[in-house]
């Protein structure tokens, strides 16, 4: 049930996201297609995305999906694993960058 719960919620808050962001729904389309597995809570594991994922990641506009980022995406969608998909497929995000509430720290 919980698993349905969480489904339902990431279902609900990309539609909210795409209604927000017009200009880059294709985007978010093929983004939810090929990469939710490796974004959505729990913060933990963080599982390396695919080669599909990693091929959309090289392709999408990040700063218009990031500025589209609510609360309520928050809620369902971990944007720190957001910003480990993004380095993992050699698309990393700068230090300060913010993806919704979210600011990418400094490397460790």
């Amino acid at each position: 049930m919980a698993k349905f719960l969480a489904i339902l919620a990431f279902v609900v808050a990309i539609s909210i996201l795409g209604s927000q962001a017009e200009d880059c729904e294709q985007d978010l389309s093929s983004l939810v297609r090929e990469c939710k597995q490796y974004v959505m809570f729990p913060a933990n594991p963080k599982m390396p995305p695919s080669d599909g994922c990693c091929g959309v990641v090289q392709k999408v506009n990040i700063p218009c999906l990031c500025a589209k980022v609510t609360k309520e995406i928050e809620k369902v969608v971990c944007v720190e694993k957001v910003v480990y998909v993004a380095d993992k497929c050699k698309r990393p995000f700068s230090h300060g960058f913010k993806c919704g509430s979210y600011t990418v720290p400094a490397a460790k």
